[in-house]
């Protein structure tokens, strides 16, 4: 068995899902329809968000490349992935896709789609980058674009690729560890006559050229083909109970890409999914997610807000404010994981950064080798940093005061040592938290790296 060490990698669409859920006992006066009185909304991600946020609950490392939009069901989208996982954003053109569910009961009466949303299909040097360190890729195609530059990603990737299709997407690339059809979809890509899913599974191997094609097949599990012609059942481990089965395509598919990555056969790989898809629609499917803060995301998504607006916000709702703070000259992958790790403490953070005239006097002749502005911008754009402000003393202690986080964030090279700023976090009541630093991750060796070459 051979197992890769590094994240899951989602590529793929992501949308934004509304469960509006309500009780229906009476029928419109004005046409035989039923009237929901609605008593609850929830929000969640859908499409590849969702697959990556419950691979991400499983407590995997996951990093999702995806297209987000600039507007207000973009900016709740990535505040509901904030803090879960590693968020790539790709650029959006049109507006986010929102599926809403009116359910009653368990049960979903419509569904309403709004947002014309595709993809501009190009690979980023920071999607390249991700791709390059997986542990094992998961395609997640909705249909919306995002897929369509994932040769150019996946060229040369030397780890599982299992791809999840759509109708309206791309054909998967050859050579995928796995390829997870509906029987729906299997049924539109194997074109007619259909010989069922056995044989559809057999045939779409041979055509996608890929290692093996599990078709899955609701509460009877999947049926598993392999290059070389063999196929077998799987079966649930029990027979699957529940209404809603939303999700559970996203269930499987994740599971699955992440036994592949531990370095389980796929016979084995799609037996967990099966088995994991399952106990996620008996547990109630997507309509029994529930995202801490989801709320406050819907707020905070209506439109971009100051560092004193997040917190007022935040502090009214009940949540918690995580805070940190740094020079964060020549952003590297140690201050992303101590920014993520952050975020994911609590409900919305804040990074406080020195002014260019406070790292010089802090760090010396010669830095900031980014400017402040520059440096602003590069941490508004990470997906788990809801605002940013700049102080100008030697130390964050006034923009503490005014903040007032809960949580006071600082990276492990503060171990053991009493912080500059304690007695204004002592003062308003905040929590102290060190993070663990990722070694051999740092601006100065950065530096030095260069000068060296």
């Amino acid at each position: 068995m051979r197992v890769n060490g590094g994240p899951l990698v989602v590529i793929g669409d992501s949308l934004l899902d509304v469960d509006i859920e309500g009780v229906a006992d009476r029928l419109a006066p004005d046409a035989p329809v039923p009237v929901v009185d609605v008593e609850e909304e929830r929000l969640r991600p859908g499409g590849a968000g969702l697959a990556a946020l419950l691979a991400a609950r499983d407590g995997a490392d996951v990093v999702l490349v995806t297209a987000l939009g600039d507007d207000p069901q973009g900016r709740v989208l990535r505040a509901l992935l904030n803090g879960h996982l590693e968020v790539v954003p790709l650029p959006l053109r049109g507006s986010t896709v929102r599926k809403t569910r009116i359910r009653a009961r368990g049960q979903t009466l419509v569904r309403m789609d709004t947002g014309d949303g595709r993809a501009v299909t190009r690979a980023t040097e920071a999607a390249l980058r991700a791709v390059r360190g997986a542990g094992t890729v998961l395609v997640s195609d909705y249909g919306r674009g995002v897929t369509g530059g994932a040769r150019e990603l996946l060229s040369g990737v030397g780890v599982p690729i299992v791809w999840d299709p759509h109708p309206k997407g791309v054909t998967p690339v050859p050579g995928c560890a796995l390829v997870t059809p509906s029987e729906s979809e299997a049924m539109q890509m194997c074109g007619q006559p259909y010989l069922g899913p056995d044989q559809a599974a057999r045939q779409l191997t041979r055509t996608l050229r890929a290692e093996a094609v599990a078709v899955t097949l609701g509460a009877q599990g999947a049926t598993l083909a392999h290059a070389g012609g063999h196929y077998r059942r799987i079966p649930p481990p029990t027979l699957t109970s529940g209404h809603d089965v939303c999700g559970a395509g996203d269930r499987f598919a994740g599971a699955s890409a992440l036994a592949l990555r531990d370095g389980l056969p796929v016979e084995d790989a799609v037996a967990v999914g099966v088995g994991e898809a399952s106990r996620f629609v008996e547990s109630g499917g997507a309509a029994a997610i529930r995202l801490r803060g989801h709320e406050l995301a819907k707020e905070m998504g209506d439109r971009p807000r100051t560092p004193m607006e997040v917190a007022e916000l935040v502090r009214s709702s009940g949540g918690r404010l995580i805070a940190t703070g740094g020079c964060f000259d020549l952003l590297h992958a140690g201050h992303v994981s101590l920014l993520r790790r952050a975020r994911a403490l609590g409900d919305a953070l804040i990074v406080c950064v020195n002014s260019d005239a406070s790292a010089k006097r802090l760090k010396g002749p010669g830095r900031p080798v980014v400017g402040q502005r520059d440096r602003v911008e590069v941490l508004r754009a990470l997906g788990c940093v809801d605002a940013v402000m700049v102080f100008e003393e030697d130390t964050p202690d006034a923009v503490i005061e005014r903040l007032r986080p809960h949580v006071w964030v600082k990276g492990g090279d503060y171990s053991g040592r009493e912080l500059p700023e304690a007695g204004s976090l002592e003062r308003i009541g905040a929590e102290t938290v060190v993070l663990a630093s990722v070694p051999g991750r740092s601006t100065t060796g950065l530096i030095a790296a260069v000068q060296e070459a």
